[in-house]
């Protein structure tokens, strides 16, 4: 009862202080952090808050770190989107701290995506009006984050906490980049067969300020060919939060987990499931079947959208997106592959995502 009114009031009072900040901030920001890490997770379309207990509940939900079986973890992985233009990889690093009577738990998590090779033409035609290929070079536009979580056990009755700082480093060529900081904060308790989990992303709201260094001629090209000379400013990340319940079981060799995942938002859009201009619900479900603990098949249902209908522009769709993936234990090394959105429900395109965790 205690722990359902905690987590009541914390709704409460983070959609009432974000609720007026929400009318004026820009949407869609840092959306590389709303991707994941982890293929085990991607193939149960992100359904891991409850759920995950190793190095990577860095990003899911620290206070998962707290169920670490190993004294160190070290994890990877590699995502390839929208059918290979942009690149996504990770990694990370954790381990038990302190005493073995009362442990605490900490993590490093490192992510970078970005899309390289762009062909920057600002410079392709001449002050005489001439085009000279020789002047087109290439840049790339990244975005990285570095993850620092840590975690511990609240005695005796299944409760976890856990925290993770966020230091947010983005970059467009040599001409645009941002600096942002934030704060995450989760939650998990277990009883038997179940576990409820609680993560509040960007608790403080995350700032990222940009900072822009063009040349005068560069600012002219802008200006002459229409676009807008981009200008110092502040982005703000505002509060998410993610609730969840997970079940467990097993039946002989045979085990399964199905979890179900709800995220609020306050930067909501039109598109989601339950949405007005400025609060968002998105579901996920997320399965994992697993045979003797060796392997692995998962199913995940999210994105979630209300698409408008082609032959009808007044009426809309109900749109989602499947993921399935696969994992093999191997002991100290565990290898997850996840395929996102292999119905091609949707405009994205077909990503492959592969992950590997070693555990000493």
């Amino acid at each position: 009862m205690m722990i359902r009114n905690i987590c009541l009031f914390i709704l409460f009072a983070l959609f009432c202080s974000t609720h007026s900040s929400a009318q004026n901030s820009p949407k869609f920001v840092n959306e590389f952090l709303n991707i994941g890490v982890g293929a085990r997770a991607h193939g149960m379309s992100g359904s891991v808050t409850a759920s995950t207990h190793d190095v990577t509940a860095g990003y899911w939900n620290p206070a998962g770190l707290a169920g670490m079986d190993s004294d160190f973890e070290a994890a990877a992985m590699h995502a390839s989107w929208f059918g290979g233009i942009a690149n996504y990889d990770y990694i990370g690093f954790g381990a038990k701290m302190g005493d073995w009577q009362n442990p605490s738990y900490g993590s490093v998590s490192i992510i970078r995506m970005g899309i390289d090779n762009i062909p920057n033409t600002i410079n392709l035609i001449g002050p005489d009006g001439t085009i000279n290929y020789d002047n087109v070079t290439e840049f790339s536009a990244a975005d990285y984050a570095l993850l620092a979580s840590y975690a511990m056990n609240m005695g005796p009755d299944g409760l976890s906490v856990g925290a993770t700082a966020k230091v947010i480093y983005r970059r467009i060529g040599s001409f645009g980049r941002a600096w942002g900081i934030g704060f995450d904060v989760g939650a998990l308790y277990k009883k038997e067969r179940f576990t409820l989990g609680l993560m509040l992303r960007d608790i403080t709201t995350t700032l990222n300020a940009w900072s822009f260094s063009l040349t005068d001629a560069e600012k002219a090209v802008f200006q002459a060919t229409g676009n807008v000379v981009p200008v110092s400013s502040t982005e703000i990340a505002l509060p998410k939060v993610s609730l969840a319940g997970a079940f467990h079981g097993d039946i002989d060799k045979f085990s399964y987990l199905v979890e179900l995942d709800a995220r609020f938002s306050s930067d909501g859009t039109e598109a989601g499931v339950l949405s007005t201009n400025n609060f968002a619900l998105d579901p996920a479900l997320g399965v994992e079947l697993g045979y003797n603990d060796l392997a692995f098949l998962r199913f995940g249902l999210g994105n979630f959208q209300r698409t408008i209908n082609a032959a009808n522009t007044e009426n809309t769709d109900l749109s989602f997106m499947p993921n399935v993936g696969i994992g093999v234990n191997l002991g100290k090394v565990k290898i997850d592959y996840a395929l996102a959105n292999f119905g091609n429900t949707s405009e994205i395109l077909v990503s492959h995502i592969v992950s590997a965790k070693v555990a000493f």
